[in-house]
């Protein structure tokens, strides 16, 4: 079976990012760019600084799990080398599996955006170092707890709670799951890492009238052996409760033993009157035009 296209990939996407980089000086600073560039991972543009939220742009998992019985199967092409990316000013890891936390993934982002900031859930701060090679006391990790708020490169970042499958804590009671909300100029964008619904999820989120929710719609299937995540009706859910200007699904169409189909998530959309948006692999998604 023939792997899906991105729309943009590598030096495509790249031509784009600089385009946009070009407008930061020409025309409105109020615009914010959005590129999904595959399972979690959405890279933002506001006024020429760039968030990376969760990504994974490498083949470890697919190398890992060759000889298994569990294989991940790649449905999908890789959207871009991660080497390629530059300039980032900060990158989340929102929890420690490795489609989150990517070693080939974030050292070539690391290595190439000296001035970057990993944040991270600070309960994973020794995890997360070793996983990458470096000093647990880098300034480049920057771990966060929930109900805490943090400024890092001119972006606002307060911490939320993720179940996948529960809201596990350390023995010091930090979040080992989270999502981020981050307050981006006169934009509020949550990505919500991994997660089930759990009590407590709309009370949070709902005063920060969310321009942008990013949630994953791959379910919660114990025979995959996997932690679990909301499904299309859920994230949809999710969504018109929090009161959401906008949601874009993701965590499908990587690996083919743990996805789902977005047309089920329109569905739910239209039924529960959510508004939302699908995108394609590598397509930008500009606000504020």
């Amino acid at each position: 079976m023939a792997l899906l296209k991105p729309l943009q990939q590598s030096h495509t996407l790249l031509t784009d990012l600089r385009a946009v980089h070009h407008q930061v000086n020409t025309s409105s600073e109020s615009q914010l760019h959005i590129w999904w560039l595959g399972q979690s991972g959405f890279l933002i543009d506001y006024q020429g600084k760039y968030l990376l939220f969760d990504p994974y742009l490498s083949d470890s998992l697919t190398t890992k799990y060759a000889q298994t019985d569990k294989p991940h199967t790649r449905i999908s092409e890789l959207v871009i080398d991660p080497a390629l990316l530059t300039e980032l000013a900060v990158v989340t890891s929102s929890h420690n599996h490795t489609d989150h936390l990517d070693a080939e993934t974030l050292n070539p982002i690391l290595a190439n955006s000296p001035n970057a900031r990993l944040l991270f859930p600070a309960a994973n701060r020794s995890f997360v170092a070793n996983r990458l090679g470096i000093s647990v006391d880098s300034p480049t990790l920057v771990g966060m707890v929930d109900k805490q708020s943090l400024d890092l490169a001119g972006f606002r970042f307060h911490g939320v709670p993720a179940a996948h499958n529960t809201v596990e804590r350390d023995d010091e009671g930090r979040p080992k799951f989270m999502g981020f909300v981050v307050e981006i100029g006169t934009y509020t964008l949550y990505h919500s890492g991994d997660t089930l619904w759990y009590d407590g999820i709309v009370d949070t989120l709902k005063p920060f009238e969310v321009d942008v929710a990013f949630l994953p719609i791959n379910g919660n299937k114990p025979e995959r052996r996997v932690s679990g995540n909301l499904n299309p009706d859920e994230a949809a859910l999710l969504g018109a409760a929090i009161g959401a200007k906008l949601v874009v699904p993701h965590h499908y169409d990587l690996f083919a033993f743990n996805t789902a189909d977005p047309a089920d998530f329109v569905r739910a959309c239209e039924q529960h009157q959510t508004p939302y948006r699908v995108m394609q692999l590598g397509e930008r998604l500009s606000l504020g035009l």
